[in-house]
């Protein structure tokens, strides 16, 4: 006798259950898809803290009738043809707590979500990996837990909220270096760094006495103006070669020190997360008078000295390279190794010592070719190949090779760069490597001037003397945006797009700095880290890339502070397309000029100056309590 054997009655009845079953959990999906597709649009990546919150009630003056409905895929085209029906744009969510200090590009947690193969040797984990368009934050970026307006420069390099990088491993970790200090609700900068623990300030006098400057000046007369400090710390340096008419691009990696360049832009100094990996750093060659290492914790000789030869391929002509490290005086027979090691590659590349004291070299580099033909056939490192271009940097890997300089500036042993302040206005040489002319640069130059001081005007009832401090040019062509503003108390990060002309070098050599990006993608900085962001033409831009606007405003919000300003300048239908996500955004319009009152603007060119608002989640509400 066979027990539990199923009838045909009972089976017939089992099918209809789960065909029933599965219908209406179909039915189901197609109504959870049509109520919330939009917000898992881009919730879907929250693998790791997947709560959004619908801007309302655990936001501050929120938009609680905002719908929330999904936008339809054209919305990004900013021209619509007759008969288009036009789209009203959805709210935002508010991203999940845990990624108020979100740097999609530069996300960890998405590169272990990604199975990416990384060697991690060679620093890839710290480079840009960015996450496909399926997998990006479709949401506000909340600011931390009693989130204030950041302290105003310059007093804000010397201190900061504690409430707005609540991070206080540095100051425990660093306590006998006088990196940071924590007292009661703010975070002081004394000044220090690992290798100078007394003050930035008397190490950078010394530098400028081993270099036997006059009344011990780095700036040498205005000869030395931009640097670049690999393994910045939190830019102590960077901020004490401020008060010499120096700048420095403060550059570190979101490592075990992972806040260190956010500790740099709150504090007023410019800084930009990148590493010395695989990859060309987004500079241009010849870029730099001076690069400082400062136990930086690199390995030089790594991969045929590929990494010092990234920092040959920035320096200028006649540049330095300051070096303060154990291997520069330790006696110990791994270091000793090291220096005979690191004294052979740069000798080969050519570089001399200038001097030598204490715990710190000075290398120089060379003015011409000539020692490079001098050497013997085989030497390495190579030089690099003739159809090498030294400018290209997006995404290029780094090469173990020396680049040469053209029978130009070989010929004019030297940059032929005018002292600063002088060269900010003087037309560089390399401009003839576009096709300008000097009367066309000191056309753009004062055509910049005009713009500015419009701009100032829009902006005056909103700011004043010390409102600003971090901009940044979207799209800084030959960076006459950033040279009208030097009598302000401001710095600009001059960007330049990938795929356009590669005016870096010029800003560069005007005594600016910036880096190259694609605005298809998220900016290597920390949210909350620029007061005012200038979008010249960005928009069309990215509109003929086929990428997405709404996203570009995303990630304008995310890097833009509290209270910040936007200032875009564009053509109509780019602005009215903006105008439309004013409310989602928490933004709100402050002006708007066309060529009827500005005689400045070309054509259907239209000015519209923007402020974010301040905004705060029940979840930071109570811990600002």
């Amino acid at each position: 006798m066979m027990r539990n054997r199923p009838d045909g009655n009972q089976t017939k009845r089992l099918i209809t259950t789960v065909l029933v079953v599965t219908i209406f959990l179909g039915f189901l999906y197609v109504y959870y898809d049509s109520i919330f597709g939009s917000q898992n649009q881009g919730s879907s990546t929250l693998d790791y803290g997947s709560r959004l919150r619908k801007l309302g009630s655990s936001y501050l003056g929120g938009d609680e009738d905002s719908d929330g409905s999904k936008q339809d895929e054209s919305s990004f085209k900013f021209g619509r043809e007759d008969g288009e029906v036009d789209i009203i744009p959805k709210s935002f969510p508010v991203c999940d707590d845990r990624l108020s200090e979100l740097i999609p590009c530069l996300d960890r947690n998405l590169i272990y979500q990604m199975r990416l193969k990384l060697d991690l040797s060679l620093m890839e984990h710290y480079e840009r990996h960015c996450p496909n368009p399926e997998r990006r934050y479709n949401c506000l970026i909340p600011p931390p837990s009693g989130y204030k307006i950041p302290i105003k420069w310059p007093a804000s390099r010397d201190e900061i909220w504690k409430a707005n990088i609540p991070h206080t491993h540095l100051a425990h970790e660093k306590s006998d270096q006088n990196w940071m200090v924590v007292k009661g609700e703010k975070i002081v900068f004394p000044g220090g760094g690992t290798h100078f623990h007394y003050g930035a300030d008397k190490y950078i006098a010394s530098l400028a006495n081993m270099l036997n400057f006059t009344n011990n000046n780095l700036n040498n007369g205005g000869r030395i103006r931009t640097v670049l400090d690999v393994g910045c710390g939190v830019a102590s340096f960077g901020a004490y070669l401020l008060t010499s008419d120096i700048i420095a691009m403060s550059l570190a990696p979101n490592d075990v020190h992972q806040n260190q360049i956010q500790f740099a832009l709150e504090r007023g100094i410019p800084a930009y997360l990148g590493v010395l990996g695989t990859k060309r750093l987004p500079y241009p060659s010849r870029s730099f008078d001076i690069a400082h290492c400062s136990r930086c914790r690199i390995d030089w000789l790594q991969r045929d000295g590929i990494l010092l030869l990234e920092l040959d391929r920035l320096l200028r002509p006649g540049g330095y390279f300051a070096y303060s490290s154990p291997e520069a005086y330790a006696q110990d027979e791994e270091d000793l190794r090291i220096w005979r090691e690191m004294s052979a590659l740069v000798e080969r590349m050519c570089w001399k010592i200038a001097a030598k004291r204490n715990q710190t070299v000075i290398w120089v580099k060379p003015l011409t070719n000539d020692c490079y033909m001098e050497r013997a056939p085989g030497t390495q490192p190579p030089l690099c190949r003739s159809d090498d271009d030294p400018d290209a940097v997006w995404g290029v890997n780094m090469e173990a090779c020396i680049t040469p300089y053209s029978d130009h500036d070989h010929n004019a042993k030297g940059s032929e760069l005018a002292p600063w302040p002088t060269r900010l206005t003087s037309a560089p040489p390399r401009l003839a490597d576009f096709g300008y002319s000097n009367e066309m640069f000191l056309k753009d130059t004062e055509s910049w001037r005009r713009r500015v001081e419009g701009y100032w005007n829009l902006l005056s009832p909103k700011i004043s003397s010390d409102t600003l401090r971090n901009l940044m040019d979207m799209k800084a062509n030959l960076g006459s945006f950033a040279a009208a503003l030097k009598n302000k108390d401001v710095w600009v990060m001059n960007v330049i797009p990938e795929d356009g002309p590669k005016t870096l070098k010029v800003i560069y050599d005007r005594g600016l700095i910036g880096t190259t990006h694609n605005w298809c993608e998220t900016f290597s900085t920390y949210p909350r880290t620029y007061d005012l962001l200038h979008a010249w033409t960005v928009f069309s831009d990215i509109e003929r890339k086929g990428c997405g606007a709404e996203d570009l405003l995303l990630e304008m919000d995310r890097i833009l502070r509290p209270t910040g300003f936007i200032i875009v300048r564009d053509k109509q239908p780019v602005i009215d397309f903006i105008k439309k996500y004013l409310s989602a955004l928490h933004w709100e319009a402050v002006a708007t000029a066309d060529s009827g009152s500005d005689s400045d603007l070309d054509g259907d060119e239209v000015v519209f100056v923007i402020q974010k608002k301040i905004w705060l989640t029940s979840e930071s509400l109570r811990g600002a309590e």
